[in-house]
């Protein structure tokens, strides 16, 4: 068969246009069945056909699943990690009509994993000299910025890993009120789904039966409102207020 033989797709059978092919292990899948998938979705080209299926069996029964899901909690700017507290369920979108969106709704026992990455970036500061000419300082300076992320590992057939940005544009230096915010929000947002980060394997706790250990609670200062590492710290790493 050449590169310009007709393809088909195999799950609905249309015909699948010169550009509009996504390959798989054993057929073809044209592009409106592959914007079905899961958002989350990789590793199509060594996916059977038969898979797929399946993937899009999943996703048909999972409209029912967000039409029944009431955000209870909400976490993020742009994109959001959205929880359904009364089944024990969340969403991670960043669709303001995610209603009809089909968004992936996973239970929290399924998940196994949950990172907290706070991701630092620097820019050069510049100054002028006697021409106008922007020159570095010596030594140079810099302007530290900050983004907010979350990576959740889950035990799914369909994906494994979700991250998600929970602040739009970068944040300023540590302590200031924004970076405390996101800071806090992604605190909390662990405590909410009920894992630690780095525990692999870790199951959901229900919370009526095993209350988490208090001493594993981040602490804030009560001064600048930063969370302070390591927990037994006396002192607040940022501001260097007593604890």
């Amino acid at each position: 068969m050449g590169i310009f033989d007709k393809k088909f797709c195999g799950v609905c059978g249309d015909k699948i246009g010169l550009l509009g092919n996504r390959k798989l292990e054993d057929g073809n899948l044209c592009g409106n069945c592959a914007k079905k998938l899961s958002p989350f979705f990789t590793g199509r080209r060594k996916t059977t056909l038969a898979d797929i299926k399946q993937q899009l069996a999943y996703r048909e029964a999972n409209k029912q699943e967000v039409a029944r899901f009431t955000v209870t909690r909400q976490f993020g700017q742009n994109t959001k990690v959205l929880i359904d507290e009364r089944v024990g369920k969340f969403i991670v979108t960043s669709s303001s009509r995610w209603q009809s969106e089909n968004p992936d709704v996973i239970d929290i026992a399924r998940i196994t994993n949950f990172k907290i990455d706070i991701r630092e970036t620097r820019e050069e500061m510049k100054a002028q000299d006697s021409d106008g000419n922007s020159v570095s300082y010596s030594p140079p300076r810099y302007e530290y910025y900050y983004n907010f992320y979350v990576v959740i590992s889950v035990n799914s057939p369909y994906f494994s890993e979700i991250e998600a940005k929970l602040n739009n544009n970068r944040t300023g230096y540590r302590g200031s009120p924004e970076y405390r915010d996101f800071e806090r929000q992604v605190y909390d947002l662990q405590e909410a789904l009920k894992v630690r980060p780095g525990a692999q394997g870790a199951a959901y706790v229900n919370p009526a039966q095993s209350a988490p250990a208090a001493s594993k609670s981040p602490k804030f200062c009560p001064n600048c409102g930063a969370a302070v590492s390591p927990v037994g710290a006396k002192f607040c790493t940022y501001c260097g207020s007593a604890l």
